[in-house]
């Protein structure tokens, strides 16, 4: 064979080899991308089926109410209990990853709030360690409220408020449940509430003890007063006036003759009162009988109390407030009708 045509032939031959290994491994690469992408298809499934199925949260996990794991409880105890209560999608799952956040003996009692739904790795990190996602709640209970009041109020706010309970043991003490901001814990029962307003009470009062004691008049009328001036007056000024006429009445045994009474028994929510409201038979009606109402007629405030025991010194039987709220005050009955004519225009 001629040089030149060895030449060719060499050339045809490295050309060949290069093309087959080219398609060779085109192949190889075709094989291997389909091999892999099957591969990776079948464990995207797997792992969309794992979600579905034991990851993501409930369709309809509990928001905002409270899950309670009762003490002594077991891990699958706990487990078939956040599954039928739909916390979780798989007991199971809960089960075997409880041991990865801490023992499984190690599920937290107590009770649970959720904000926002959790996967059931969140759960088992959430029961395995009591992340409890309780924050206090501020609750403002307003100067003169009364128990009913307050119990519409705290059952907005305490998931485990039971407002009819409260009403049924709080109205004995109508009066003593100081009205201030609280707060507390979304779990806290009725007897909580009740006790930690009373101990309020009690601090409040406790820094006017020496004008109480020098007042000299039972403590209940002191409250009860308060409670009047409370929804009598809305400053101290006038506080402290109108205790002085109250006050006045009960020294001359006089009817109190308090309006504010009829929003307490009569649920009004203004003072402009019906002959049939001033002549209804209740003991709380101070036009019909006189001294004090039974009970005080709401919450007050400090200020009321430091009203009640030091009101102003005069001789005042009669007041009126206009309907700018600006109160007059009268010795007799009819200077106080002239100023009813001038002010109220009857």
């Amino acid at each position: 064979m001629a040089p030149n045509d060895m030449t060719s032939f060499l050339q045809r031959a490295f050309t060949w080899k290069e093309e087959a290994e080219e398609n060779f491994f085109r192949r190889w690469d075709k094989q291997v991308n389909k091999k892999t992408l099957i591969i990776a298809s079948v464990l995207g499934i797997i792992a969309l089926l794992l979600y579905i199925t034991f990851i993501r949260p409930p369709q309809d996990f509990p928001l905002h109410v409270l899950v309670t794991i009762e003490e002594g409880a077991t891990l699958s105890s706990v487990a078939a209990q956040l599954e039928k209560e739909s916390v979780v999608r798989s007991s199971f799952a809960l089960r075997a990853l409880v041991p990865l956040f801490g023992s499984a003996r190690s599920v937290k009692a107590g009770d649970y709030l959720f904000e926002e739904p959790k996967n059931v790795f969140s759960m088992a990190r959430i029961v395995s360690r009591g992340v409890y996602g309780l924050e206090p709640m501020r609750v403002r209970i307003p100067e003169g409220t009364t128990v009913r009041d307050m119990a519409h109020i705290y059952d907005t706010y305490l998931l485990r408020f039971d407002p009819e309970k409260f009403i049924t043991q709080a109205t004995e003490y109508e009066g003593y449940l100081y009205p201030d901001t609280y707060f507390f814990l979304p779990n806290v029962d009725e007897a909580v509430v009740i006790r930690t307003m009373q101990q309020n009470f009690d601090a409040q009062t406790a820094t006017i003890a020496s004008e109480v004691e020098a007042f000299g008049e039972p403590f209940s009328d002191i409250v009860i007063m308060a409670s009047l001036l409370e929804r009598e007056a809305n400053n101290t000024e006038d506080r402290r006036k109108i205790a002085g006429v109250l006050w006045n009445r009960v020294e001359r045994d006089m009817p109190l003759q308090v309006d504010a009474v009829f929003l307490y028994t009569l649920g009004r929510t203004t003072f402009e009162l019906t002959t049939e409201d001033l002549a209804s038979d209740s003991p709380y009606n101070t036009y019909r009988y006189k001294g004090f109402p039974p009970t005080p007629i709401g919450s007050p405030s400090l200020d009321s109390l430091r009203a009640a025991v030091m009101p102003e010194n005069h001789d005042y039987l009669f007041y009126l407030a206009d309907r700018n709220h600006v109160t007059y005050y009268s010795r007799t009955y009819e200077e106080h009708l002239r100023k009813k004519a001038m002010y109220l225009g009857s």
